[in-house]
């Protein structure tokens, strides 16, 4: 870029400091800007920014351009995240893109997207780069990257916090609405907090990790990163879901935002660390009165609560036989490559390989926290629990100088999180000192998201608006007939669009089947006026989200029309025109796709 002539007003002069959904979105509807100019100030904001680290693959318009080209299939109307610039973490996968986990030794570059990266796109989200990390996702600090130690978004002297450093510091600079990180002990909430955001931590398998470097596959998350709750839910309402080929995703459903009967507190006195600790204490308690006065106005129980049993938990993570799983993962990378990892990162991981963690260690560790589930599941019956999300920070010297103990310190309250099926948010609260943030984190069991968001909405002030979707999506069914059946090549694209198998069925005895002549070949269901036959289909659920773009990308003679079912029903699904029967082969009398081209 050329220097900026005085007066000279450049793209991103035209936009908000912070990004928002909301902002965007009617920016777009009003046609006050296009998405091909947000992106270009993307570009100039990432370029202005280039010496605080954020990005291993930075955006470009040539990267960014084919996802705004597929915008032109979706109606904003049925894409929540349309034209929204996203970042991600350099451990989730971007078709295309490689993925280095901040090691440049290990990258690869993926062919498909990350199970939520699939969700998020066919929703109309952009993604616009990479970002930094710690390496291999091990930290809390943001100072363990070969790429450079992220900078904090307010001070630059002090550290962005991680391992998500460098997603939270894009949306905090204002590159994108909102960020994925991952969280595994807090890497989700700390950058959150030392960057003034809100960081949302679904519960563990509520969205995919299919397509993540695991940290502790047992444990981690995908988290997002925005300047609203408001702007987290949407995304979560795209991105949740079981995904049919990710062993670790599960049904969770997050329910309305509502209050809980009762509000935890740690009793006694906390501990503050870091150059700020005076700060951060006197932060935590205007923090708790504002906690108090809210619990009083709603009438909610305000009790302080032993946290004994999540320093307990918290402790089996990094000084147990957890660290053995990291290993399991990373371990026959790093053994094949000694002194390649950046070096604090190399010796925390080689401690998974000692002798201690057998067998035996993990079972004994297992059951002990099993109890300890129970017993935080017992306390937290209709409740959420506040504390700090960090109780001090450092600069980015300091970490450098000393980053065991440092990083150690900022996992205090957070590393009990995904042991015991928590599910957590962050949220900004009064600053420290002057652009030094401070935040809280609410905590609830796993099936109690809706209480961390009412709670959350209680103390921000913040009014999640009534169109932010708090139950699950709404979803179509889709009759499939061909190779996006299960165990065809095209199944990919259903899960990626968030859809899920429901049955096995029949169209109504008024089809015939056809075999286009394409590469690969693919079946054709036409209706006949009489005649015809049943043919045997799939039906699935898919997010309307998601649709739209999903039959938007159909190639013709096919599309999605409606499909008549044995029962009489009609179902959305694919159907062929009729003119391609001219030069196709008619298979109807085989009844089904299985049949003329088995399963692989």
């Amino acid at each position: 870029m050329g220097e900026r002539r005085d007066g000279e007003r450049t793209m991103s002069d035209l936009l908000e400091k912070e990004l928002t959904l909301s902002y965007l979105r009617e920016k777009y509807e009003a046609g006050a800007l296009s998405p091909q100019e947000v992106m270009a100030a993307v570009v100039e904001r990432s370029i202005a920014d280039a010496d605080m680290n954020i990005w291993i693959t930075p955006p470009s318009m040539d990267a960014i351009q084919p996802y705004l080209d597929r915008l032109s299939s979706l109606a904003i109307a049925d894409a929540p995240l349309w034209g929204i610039p996203f970042a991600i973490k350099d451990n989730i996968d971007l078709a295309g893109v490689p993925t280095t986990a901040a090691c440049a030794e290990f990258a690869f570059t993926p062919e498909e997207h990350a199970g939520v990266v699939e969700r998020l796109i066919a929703a109309g989200a952009i993604p616009v780069g990479k970002t930094n990390l710690d390496q291999f996702a091990t930290g809390l600090v943001g100072a363990r990257s070969p790429y450079g130690d992220a900078h904090n978004a307010l001070r630059p002297e002090l550290i962005s916090g991680g391992s998500s450093s460098g997603s939270a510091v894009s949306v905090a600079r204002g590159q994108v609405v909102f960020s994925l990180g991952t969280d595994t002990a807090g890497s989700g909430r700390v950058p959150a907090a030392l960057n003034r955001l809100v960081g949302y931590k679904p519960s563990l398998g509520a969205w995919p990790t299919l397509g993540v470097v695991p940290a502790c596959a047992s444990l981690d998350c995908v988290t997002v990163f925005a300047h609203s709750l408001a702007d987290a839910l949407v995304v979560d309402s795209v991105a949740r879901g079981v995904h049919a080929e990710d062993p670790w995703s599960r049904h969770v459903v997050r329910k309305p935002a509502g209050l809980p009967s009762k509000i935890c507190l740690p009793s006694g006195e906390l501990g503050f660390y870091g150059p700020f600790a005076a700060e951060y204490r006197a932060a935590w308690l205007r923090a708790v009165e504002q906690v108090r006065e809210a619990g009083r106005r709603e009438g909610i129980q305000i009790v302080e609560v032993d946290i004994e049993v999540f320093g307990q938990a918290a402790a089996i993570l990094y000084e147990g036989p957890w660290v053995a799983e990291r290993w399991a993962d990373i371990g026959p990378f790093i053994e094949a490559n000694p002194g390649v990892a950046y070096p604090v990162t190399e010796t925390i991981l080689r401690s998974g390989a000692a002798a201690e963690y057998d067998a035996a260690s993990v079972f004994v560790a297992m059951h002990k926290l099993q109890a300890l589930k129970l017993e935080a599941r017992k306390l937290l019956q209709d409740a959420v629990l506040v504390m700090p999300t960090c109780g001090g920070t450092w600069t980015r010297e300091q970490v450098l100088a000393d980053p065991i103990s440092t990083n150690r310190d900022m996992g205090r309250y957070t590393n009990h999180c995904n042991l015991l099926d928590l599910c957590a948010v962050a949220v900004p609260a009064v600053d420290a000192a002057p652009e030094t943030p401070f935040g809280i984190t609410l905590f609830a069991v796993a099936e109690e998201e809706g209480l961390i968001c009412g709670a959350a909405e209680l103390f921000v002030g913040e009014i999640i608006p009534a169109t932010t979707p708090s139950l699950p999506a709404p979803t179509t069914l889709v009759a499939v007939c061909g190779l996006h059946m299960r165990g065809y090549p095209l199944e990919k694209q259903m899960q990626g669009c968030g859809a899920r198998f429901i049955r096995e069925d029949e169209s109504a005895a008024k089809y015939s089947l056809v075999k286009l002549p394409t590469s690969p070949a693919k079946p054709g269901m036409i209706k006949q006026q009489q005649g015809g036959a049943a043919i045997l289909l799939e039906i699935w659920e898919m997010p309307l989200a998601a649709f739209g773009g999903f039959a938007a990308a159909i190639p013709a003679p096919l599309g999605i029309g409606k499909v008549e079912l044995r029962d009489g029903t009609e179902v959305p699904g694919f159907v062929c025109e009729a003119y391609a029967a001219a030069g196709a082969e008619d298979i109807t009398a085989l009844r089904g796709w299985r049949n003329v081209v088995p399963q692989k």
